[in-house]
């Protein structure tokens, strides 16, 4: 008799069921943790099939009234007043120019600070500085629109270029945005120079380098593609931002690349519509729709960019 027969018949006779039966009994009681599971991963796969076929359905509607040539190379948006203009580049303009303002401003700064958490920092105070670093993450962005608005904008933008500048500004929305994103930047930065093995800063200060050389040119190169995976994940955040860019830029449709005149982004025109001024079904309420496709496709594709290279250049160390 084998050792698997002779235990299957000591289980029985101990009243137990066999080997297979009391497999079958284990995978009977984990069916509903596996249903649940799958269940909330279905959920979020749904959700996410929903709002894309809710924008394409309307924007599809937009499109049949509006020529795609038009709307994408138009240099004139107004929909909602006068004579009807239907061009975006308006609208991306500002989006970009701003998102791209801030990651100049949040780039060198949480690079800096992470360089100093993973490198420079006492482990104390690594561990007292980072969280509050963090919390510049968690505080709600209106916020941050008011403080550009009432801080920002009057007491640094009109102090470095004339009292004669517009209250409202997209350089004011891309400081305040910079500051926002800046946590996102140096936490994801830190945790990639971190993850770098000991053994690479130990070679380099064996020929000699010091400490900032060996920041600068073993462990930054090293931890390149986490840092550029977190400045793509970044501007992709800066560029979906809602609440600073319709209180402290303005809803001025503006095709500019001057950071000091009122603008109107992607998500503040949705924001502006969305008010409920605007009927329900009309041509100018599908408009927030081919905008938030626009929206959407652009931080996808700069989500989807930042994975490819996250996965392209991942140095994997053991």
């Amino acid at each position: 008799m084998s050792a698997e027969a002779a235990g299957n018949a000591g289980a029985r006779a101990a009243g137990w069921p066999s080997r297979p039966g009391r497999i079958a009994l284990r995978r009977a009681r984990e069916w509903p943790v596996y249903a649940f599971l799958f269940a909330c991963a279905i959920v979020s796969i749904f959700t996410t099939l929903g709002i894309v076929l809710v924008l394409f359905e309307e924007t599809y509607n937009f499109f049949k009234e509006i020529s795609i040539v038009e709307f994408l190379t138009g240099t004139e948006w107004t929909p909602l007043i006068g004579e009807k203009h239907f061009g975006v580049l308006p609208l991306l303009n500002a989006t970009f120019l701003i998102a791209i303002l801030a990651m100049v401003i949040a780039l060198p700064l949480g690079l800096a600070a992470a360089i100093y958490l993973s490198e420079y920092a006492h482990p104390t105070v690594r561990r007292l500085v980072k969280p509050v670093l963090e919390i510049l993450a968690g505080i709600p962005t209106v916020i941050y629109g008011y403080f550009a608005l009432r801080f920002i904008s009057p007491e640094i933008v009109r102090f470095f270029f004339g009292s004669d500048v517009s209250l409202f500004n997209a350089l004011s929305a891309s400081i305040a945005m910079g500051v926002m994103i800046l946590p996102l930047v140096s936490s994801l930065s830190e945790d990639a120079m971190r993850a770098v093995p000991q053994a690479l800063r130990e070679g380099a200060y064996a020929v000699g380098a010091n400490r900032f050389e060996v920041a600068t040119r073993v462990v930054v190169p090293a931890a390149l593609s986490g840092i550029v995976a977190a400045s793509i994940l970044a501007i992709s955040r800066a560029v979906g931002e809602t609440m600073i860019v319709t209180i402290a830029a303005g809803n001025q449709p503006n095709l500019s690349w001057n950071p000091l005149e009122g603008m109107q982004a992607m998500a503040a025109f949705i924001v502006q519509v969305s008010l409920g001024d605007t009927p329900r079904g009309t041509l100018e309420y599908s408009t927030i729709f081919a905008v938030g496709m626009m929206l959407f496709l652009s931080t996808l594709v700069m989500n989807v960019f930042a994975q490819w290279l996250l996965a392209r250049f991942r140095e994997e160390y053991e």
